[in-house]
């Protein structure tokens, strides 16, 4: 209906292509226009000025050798004031569009290490985001920190020579070979099993050594309970012997001692017999048994002194 009355509309942000009798002739923006076709009149086609999108994969080569997929998203959009250039110069934009970017990737990750592209990416993503905003690049007034950033820019000059403008671009993923995932792996994992070993052994070292200084202040507290343990023993024995012998007249200290080793062997007699836990001891039995005791203890002490 438009065409009959020669009007035409062309919706927002997007512009049309007038030619006349095959020859561009002005870019139509937004709205309603006349087009008297009668007279020549003819759109060649529409051209959209939104902000558009192209994810390309580029597998290349680093300097170590290592074969990588890189993963770009390159996002763009037609210039309004070069729509033209943007509508008749180039036949597959998304195509050249890649092409470019085939190229700088391929030029410029081949000059890092692996480990300096994954922790360039960020880096290298925000310098790129940061110069490729400009549509028309001075290379020769610009300093570049990065290798990709300025390759990137020349890709925009070069883009906006044919009436388009890179908005933006980023480094979206990093993909080694399989193989090389699998060693980084390896490594990242023998790496952490050697700390966590170092970590086990220092723990058991510190364990072994408050082990040891346990039993050595067991072993130290124990002397000291045994030694005063044996102190009151000897002081009970004196404290008895002196008084039975002023209790019981006529007594002599040979009596007392035999007297208490009696006691103290029926003790332990007792002492065996209640506890659940002892082994079969066979001791000679007795008051003959007894004195017998009674007189080797007493003459082991007598040699002892008489040594000493």
């Amino acid at each position: 209906m438009g065409q009959a009355f020669c009007c035409i509309q062309v919706d927002q942000s997007t512009v049309a292509m007038r030619e006349t009798f095959g020859k561009f002739d002005h870019v139509l923006e937004p709205g309603c226009h006349f087009l008297p076709w009668c007279l020549g009149k003819q759109i060649a086609g529409y051209l959209s000025l939104r902000v558009q999108q192209l994810d390309v994969r580029c597998e290349t080569k680093t300097k170590d050798n290592v074969f990588v997929t890189v993963v770009a998203s390159i996002q763009y959009n037609a210039i309004a004031d070069q729509a033209s250039d943007a509508f008749y110069r180039l036949s597959n934009t998304k195509e050249q569009i890649q092409s470019y970017v085939f190229d700088v990737i391929r030029a410029s990750v081949p000059k890092l290490n692996l480990d300096d592209v994954f922790e360039q990416k960020n880096d290298i993503a925000r310098a790129v985001e940061d110069e490729l905003g400009k549509v028309i690049c001075l290379s020769t007034a610009v300093f570049y920190v990065f290798t990709i950033s300025s390759a990137f820019c020349l890709c925009d000059q070069a883009m906006s020579s044919y009436g388009y403008k890179i908005v933006q671009t980023l480094i979206v993923d990093i993909e080694p070979d399989n193989h090389v995932k699998k060693a980084m792996n390896e490594i990242n994992a023998a790496s952490r099993m050697r700390v966590a070993a170092n970590e086990k052994a220092e723990a058991e070292k510190i364990l072994q050594i408050k082990r040891a200084e346990g039993e050595a202040e067991s072993k130290y507290l124990s002397g000291l309970g045994i030694a005063r343990q044996r102190q009151a023993i000897v002081d009970g024995l004196r404290d008895s012997v002196l008084a039975f012998s002023v209790n019981v007249p006529g007594t002599t200290a040979k009596d007392v001692m035999d007297m208490v080793l009696v006691t103290q062997y029926f003790d332990t007699m007792k002492e065996i017999g209640a506890s659940s836990k002892s082994s079969s001891v066979f001791i000679p039995h007795g008051p003959g048994a007894v004195r017998d005791i009674a007189s080797q203890v007493r003459d082991g002490l007598l040699q002892g002194s008489a040594i000493h």
